[in-house]
């Protein structure tokens, strides 16, 4: 730790009020800080949002409650539990899955879900536990070793068990999620149940080291887990904690710079409610926002640790196109979680991905019917999320009420509806839709501030990945962290809770790789 970090006073500055900033705010502040979080807009929970119309309520977000262990150990680290401020519920099926030229769907069951995988390939069935066993095996060292770590010091990994994992580990580094899945089972339904958590990531079985084969240990063994009250109500908890430990949380206030002198950020300008300038005095900043607007617009070039050129060179992970829809009548040919995966699997990566970036046609879409399990509709009808992955290009548009977005972002979501009525036999699906809101990249880097408008954070490839991903320490502004999807050790809710966690690591000195011990 940097002499600045262990002599920094308590008045500390969060930037952002999405998952990360709200989870830093509310450790630092346990740990008797004095914390002010500035959040843009006039809602906390960043793109983990929510919004209502007509009766019917949508997570805007983030939608899959994996890694239960790590929000489990989070709302620890307050005194309290998930069980304490979250009403879980375990869904069945975890998901159900629509293959493009298929008469039947597959579920995948809470109980059981090995033997439904291994029912798709019966003569691979040792071979589909051996890969399922690695992904657990996986799972549970990258938890202990290496997602709660800051990448320090090389002291967490060289121990014995380690080292004598090494040889497995650069396998699995180095070569490709699909080519270790096809090792384990030739068929392309079971290939594509596999290889979809890499989605997750913001990249795809193709690029993705196979080390995040441990992604499959969540799905079939850990289960899919849902909040009733939806992931707002994880915003809501995370926030009342903050507060609880004394963080004010400041809405409506938008920093437009962070002040540095003598290489110390000493001070956070920020535009509040009203529309004047104020400005916040700090002993420390942390910025839970994407670390290209940290960076490009809130520091001065100086203060900068990476060039616009080196942003140029990243893979933004991808962009999405949203639709939320209220529909009259019920849909219970949709599960909870449905996916509608194309055949050309590698052809719709490799569109969105690509050197010349476009959209897929069909695509492989993801359904959320929240309303199968929660009360966020009508008597009768249905919440429909849809996310339509894209390239991240804020050139496809932005979206809208009722059509009125951009006709790009508009046509996408119509192609979709099309699919999901055609796919899962719901021939008048496109008739009952009452509500309708779409969003597309451009509202993502206007709203959010994402890199190139991406939904969900930079790709988890190799190069962008562990301690290749990025410090959350500036290199040149002693006394700024970063915490959030853009740091390590990664995107998705879990990870910016451990994000969350290495800030407080940080401030220890602490240059473990293991999570903090909970307090009693």
């Amino acid at each position: 730790m940097s002499r600045s970090l262990r002599s920094a006073g308590s008045r500390v500055a969060v930037i952002g009020g999405g998952i990360a900033g709200l989870a830093t705010a509310a450790l630092l502040a346990r740990e008797g800080r004095d914390v002010t979080l500035l959040e843009a807009r006039p809602d906390l929970g960043g793109r983990a949002g929510r919004w209502e119309q007509d009766g019917f309520s949508f997570d805007t977000g983030p939608s899959w409650y994996l890694m239960p262990e790590v929000f489990d150990h989070f709302f620890r680290l307050l005194g309290t539990s998930s069980a304490e401020q979250l009403n879980l519920v375990r869904l069945d099926p975890s998901y159900r899955v629509f293959f493009e030229g298929d008469a039947r769907a597959f579920d995948l069951p809470a109980e059981g879900a090995r033997d439904a995988l291994k029912a798709l390939d019966p003569g691979s069935a040792r071979a589909i536990d051996a890969y399922l066993d690695s992904a657990d095996t996986t799972y549970a060292m990258a938890v202990q070793r290496f997602l709660y770590g800051n990448f320090t010091s090389l002291r967490p990994f060289l121990n014995a068990s380690t080292l004598r994992s090494a040889p497995r580990l650069a396998r699995l580094l180095l070569q490709p999620m699909h080519r270790f899945i096809a090792q384990h089972t030739s068929d392309p339904r079971l290939q594509q149940i596999l290889g979809y958590p890499a989605v997750f990531l913001g990249t795809s079985p193709y690029v993705a080291p196979s080390m995040y084969h441990l992604m499959s240990h969540l799905d079939v063994d850990d289960g899919v887990y849902y909040p009733r009250g939806g992931f707002g109500s994880l915003i809501d908890a995370v926030a009342r904690l903050a507060e609880q430990h004394g963080a004010r949380l400041l809405t409506g206030s938008a920093v437009t710079s962070i002040d540095v002198a003598g290489g110390q950020a000493r001070a956070v300008s920020y535009t509040g409610p009203d529309g004047a300038p104020r400005t916040l005095e700090t002993d420390l900043v942390v910025s839970s926002a994407d670390l290209a607007v940290t960076e490009q617009q809130l520091l001065d070039p100086e203060h900068r640790s990476r060039s616009a050129r080196w942003w140029k060179r990243r893979d933004p992970g991808p962009g999405a196109v949203l639709a939320m829809l209220g529909v009259r009548g019920e849909l219970p040919e949709l599960a909870h979680h449905s996916l509608l995966f194309v055949r050309d699997w590698k052809q719709g990566f490799d569109a969105i991905a690509g050197q010349q970036p476009t959209m897929p046609d069909p695509a492989s879409i993801y359904v959320s019917r929240t309303s199968a399990t929660d009360d966020v509709a009508p008597e009768g009808d249905e919440s429909l999320f849809i996310l339509v992955p894209a390239p991240a290009n804020p050139a496809i548009g932005s979206g809208g009420l009722d059509g009125a977005g951009d006709p790009g972002v508009e046509a996408i979501a119509d192609r979709a509806i099309a699919q999901i009525s055609a796919w899962a036999g719901i021939p008048d699906l496109a008739e009952r839709v009452v509500v309708r809101r779409t969003v597309g990249p451009a509202d993502f880097e206007r709203d959010f501030g994402a890199w190139r408008g991406g939904a969900i954070g930079p790709a988890h490839t190799l190069r962008q990945s562990a301690f290749f991903r990025g410090s959350t320490q500036s290199s040149k502004v002693a006394n700024l962290l970063y915490a959030g999807a853009t740091t390590v050790p990664g995107v998705g809710l879990p990870m910016c809770l451990i994000s969350a966690e290495l800030v407080l690591k940080r401030l220890r000195g602490d240059s473990s790789a293991a999570p903090l011990e909970a307090p009693l």
